[in-house]
């Protein structure tokens, strides 16, 4: 019996460190452990958004087939961004009281198939992919 595959856009961007090593390991390891990524936006240099910073961001979209579940994808993706350094996630509190800050990785599931999904800390589609160029463009460029 096969398991059914899904398709899942995911987020990426980096600001600390060698940014393009940082985001290449990422996708090598989605790969690995999420499932097969079959397209790949470019990745665009923005601004910070939602903090202040002096360290500019690469950022780019990715599209994977996984048969993971979200919860897994999330899990996954928790685990790719400790292993290449980042400390601790911004997790969806009022826009008030978010407190970004500088990370070697950072991974959102934009989007996974059809489905929404709204619990405390697993919003799909991603609830502010909508205000972010840098979610959008690329997300646009491999749709």
């Amino acid at each position: 019996m096969t398991k059914d595959l899904f398709q899942v856009y995911l987020g990426l961007g980096s600001n600390l460190g060698n940014r393009e090593e940082n985001i290449r390991r990422a996708i090598a390891l989605i790969d690995s452990l999420v499932g097969k990524v079959v397209r790949q936006s470019s990745l665009i240099e923005t601004e910070p958004w939602g903090f202040e910073s002096t360290n500019r961001f690469l950022n780019g979209v990715i599209l994977c087939e996984t048969t993971l579940t979200p919860r897994e994808v999330l899990k996954a993706t928790q685990k790719i961004e400790r292993e290449l350094g980042r400390k601790k996630k911004t997790h969806h509190l009022p826009r008030t009281t978010r407190h970004y800050k500088d990370r070697p990785i950072d991974i959102d599931i934009l989007l996974y198939g059809d489905l929404t999904i709204d619990e405390p800390d697993l919003k799909i589609p991603h609830p502010l992919m909508q205000e972010r160029d840098f979610v959008m463009i690329p997300l646009k460029e491999i749709q």
